[in-house]
């Protein structure tokens, strides 16, 4: 995955359809949680092993909902400034540190 060359992507389909005044960190934001929403109506009302078997069809759905919730995350991260590898890992030793047995 090359996030600048998705991210160049990203912002060539926002400036196609003039997305960007639409595009403000809280717009982007609550949109990523519609995304999610859209994600956890998947699974709603599954039972656990359901939830770790889906058809084919919901996997295919899912599989949808999480780029769009990245591809948000991305724009956002962009609209920040914030390095979204760099906090990511920031994050992932944070919890390393606090979780470790």
């Amino acid at each position: 995955m090359n996030p600048d060359a998705i991210l160049r992507r990203l912002h060539a389909i926002r400036d196609r359809n003039d997305w960007q005044r639409f595009h403000s960190p809280k717009n982007l934001a609550m949109a990523a949680s519609v995304e999610m929403a859209e994600l956890v109506e998947i699974f709603q009302w599954l039972d656990e092993d359901e939830s770790r078997h889906l058809s084919p069809e919901k996997h295919a759905h899912a599989g949808q909902e999480v780029a769009d919730i990245l591809m948000y995350l991305m724009l956002l991260c962009a609209e920040l400034g914030i390095d979204m590898e760099q906090a990511l890992l920031a994050k992932l030793a944070d919890n390393e540190r606090r979780f470790a047995q």
